[in-house]
């Protein structure tokens, strides 16, 4: 049986997200949720669990697109639906995208 994991509250978010993990050419998902810690992102093949990258995607806040470039961790790799649900942890959020990130929250 599968537990949650999380520690904070996820919002749903659907929009185009680029990943790019350390060594290895960028490649495009579609995020599906986001909390103040990390976000999920479905992409076309899985990664490796515990490997870094970033991760970019926009966040409509208050009317505006605000792009959001950030360090991350995947934490969980899970094949669902023909393609793969990945877990990523913020590593260092920068001040502006932790800002954004809690206004899309709320």
């Amino acid at each position: 049986m599968f537990t949650e994991q999380r520690k904070t509250e996820r919002k749903v978010l659907r929009t185009r997200a680029k990943v790019a993990m350390e060594g290895e050419a960028p490649v495009t998902g579609r995020t599906s949720d986001i909390g103040a810690n990390g976000v999920s992102i479905n992409l076309p093949d899985p990664l490796l669990v515990g490997q870094a990258g970033v991760v970019a995607f926009e966040l409509l806040v208050d009317g505006k697109a605000v792009p959001i470039s950030a360090r991350a961790k995947a934490l969980y790799c899970i094949f669902s639906g023909g393609e793969f649900k990945v877990g990523f942890q913020f590593l260092n959020l920068e001040l502006n995208a932790m800002t954004a990130i809690a206004r899309y929250l709320r």
